[in-house]
């Protein structure tokens, strides 16, 4: 009976000595996290103190400094960055220096009298020696010399005639044909040399495209004057077929429209001749070369260089026009850098004539 007295009296006093120490660390947690609150979250009574306001600078006239800026950013984020000082790095400027033009790639172009020029080629100077109606060694021959040319970054287009083939002017009335149907079939001879002459100059990496001046979808583009510029300004030599699209115009007349139209800077006429004479050189072996013309002069003398309707075409719109031998190697790089070569009209030897 005692010892379960014991007993009982021990396992007493084990329970209410467990339940006074748990009582005990329960009220001592609860008075250290309202300590911790108070600290952390601050006194409901007491009001946050202002922050310090940075005094003024004051600088006296022996201690002042020169004047440096600070460059500083901000920024919308919940981070509140430090004050960065910034060095912009100088930009290198992308216009070309006064005086040199740019080619695609942004290199220098090399300055020649003309930047863009007109080559127009006559059917009969595609003929050759006439065995046949396109000489290849001729073809051959232009594609070589232009190529040498675009490579300086020359910007060549090319007008063709048809002669070789098929002259509107000299069918018309054969066999009831009418001229107007005669010049048409002309004009499908231009495209037929367009075509060869393209073929050419693609065989040795002339990149070339032919345009026509009515719809032939399936073998050429049409005549679009913007396309045609930017084929000029990416390197591609334009070659303009079809003469104007009308009849009773001749491939002289639409050379001139097509320079004034992609605004190139001289017609370079290729001929079977030296250039222009006072007399014709059949007739009289000593006809002179005449080196320069003017405009009026052609029209007045009736000179069979172009037809009247280029040559006021090109005279209103301040073309110059070179005709030069197109047999003759080198003529046609001569001519497009703009040395002497042939005869010049309407411009002078030494520059170009302005256009307006």
């Amino acid at each position: 009976m005692a010892a379960s007295y014991v007993l009982l009296n021990s396992i007493t006093t084990s329970t209410s000595t467990s339940t006074s120490i748990s009582s005990s660390s329960s009220s001592s947690s609860s008075s250290s996290w309202c300590s911790f609150s108070k600290s952390f979250l601050g006194s409901s009574s007491s009001k946050p103190k202002p922050k310090p306001r940075p005094k003024p600078l004051v600088l006296s006239p022996g201690n002042a400094s020169p004047a440096r800026f600070l460059v500083c950013s901000s920024s919308n984020s919940s981070d509140s960055d430090p004050i960065r000082l910034r060095h912009p790095h100088p930009q290198m400027s992308s216009m070309s220096p006064f005086g040199v033009t740019m080619n695609e790639a942004g290199l220098p172009r090399p300055s020649h009298k003309w930047q863009r020029v007109l080559l127009k080629v006559s059917g009969e100077a595609l003929a050759g020696d006439q065995t046949q109606n396109i000489d290849p060694k001729i073809t051959m021959a232009i594609a070589r010399e232009v190529a040498a040319v675009t490579r300086l970054g020359i910007e060549v287009a090319i007008v063709v005639g048809g002669g070789n083939i098929f002259r509107g002017s000299s069918w018309a009335g054969s066999s009831g044909l009418d001229r107007s149907s005669a010049d048409y079939i002309g004009m499908l001879a231009t495209v037929m040399n367009a075509i060869f002459l393209q073929a050419t100059m693609e065989s040795i990496g002339i990149p070339t495209r032919v345009q026509t001046a009515f719809r032939m979808s399936e073998v050429a583009e049409p005549y679009i004057r913007r396309r045609a510029v930017r084929h000029l300004e990416k390197g591609r030599v334009v070659i303009f077929a079809a003469g104007t699209g009308n009849p009773f115009f001749t491939t002289d007349t639409a050379a001139a429209l097509r320079c004034a139209e992609i605004n190139a800077e001289v017609v370079l006429k290729a001929t079977n001749v030296d250039g222009v004479y006072d007399e014709d050189p059949r007739c009289n072996p000593d006809a002179r070369l005449l080196d320069t013309l003017t405009y009026h002069e052609v029209t007045s003398k009736e000179l069979s260089v172009m037809d009247m309707t280029a040559i006021t075409l090109c005279q209103e719109n301040n073309i110059p026009v070179v005709v030069f031998n197109l047999n003759k190697q080198g003529n046609i790089s001569k001519a497009i850098k703009g040395e002497k070569v042939g005869t010049l009209i309407g411009g002078t030897l030494n520059s170009s004539v302005a256009r307006t």
